[in-house]
């Protein structure tokens, strides 16, 4: 590979099967990571890229997850944290399937209200509930505002 191939060539290989997880906000992608449950102590195959020239946003980050495609569980996750990502599903080195995320209206289950003294925070077999604004996320059970460090609140 010559000089000029080299500068235009991929920063991350591309994978025959899995996810690739674009237009992450720089810094993000290991919060991205954490959110879908990948350490390193488990057992996927991971490329991430962090700070990547981006035309419209002026930095990104990139993660690609080898033979995972996520569910939709997960595609909501990472829409709290980085709004404007988009997904990409790769069959056979190929874009199968390309959307962005969606922030939800309401998320179950997946963000612990910080406020101790909420129902959902005590033996109540009964999943945490929060509407999605745009100021954050607010508890429906007790109210609770949370509108800094998502991602420190994510189950």
């Amino acid at each position: 590979m010559n000089g000029d191939d080299a500068r235009k060539g991929l920063l991350i290989s591309p994978i025959e099967n899995g996810t690739v997880i674009d237009h992450i906000a720089a810094g993000e992608a290991l919060n991205v990571l954490r959110i879908i449950g990948i350490t390193g102590t488990t057992q996927e195959s991971i490329s991430v890229a962090t700070n990547v020239k981006s035309g419209k946003r002026g930095k990104k980050d990139i993660v690609k997850i080898v033979n995972r495609e996520l569910r939709k569980e997960e595609v909501d996750r990472i829409a709290l944290i980085a709004p404007h990502a988009s997904i990409n599903i790769i069959r056979n080195y190929c874009v199968y399937d390309k959307k962005g995320v969606e922030t939800p209206p309401f998320v179950v289950g997946i963000v612990r209200c910080p406020n101790p003294g909420c129902i959902s925070n005590t033996s109540e077999p009964i999943p945490s509930k929060f509407q999605v604004q745009p100021k954050g996320l607010r508890c429906l059970y007790c109210d609770w505002l949370i509108t800094k460090d998502i991602t420190s609140h994510i189950i």
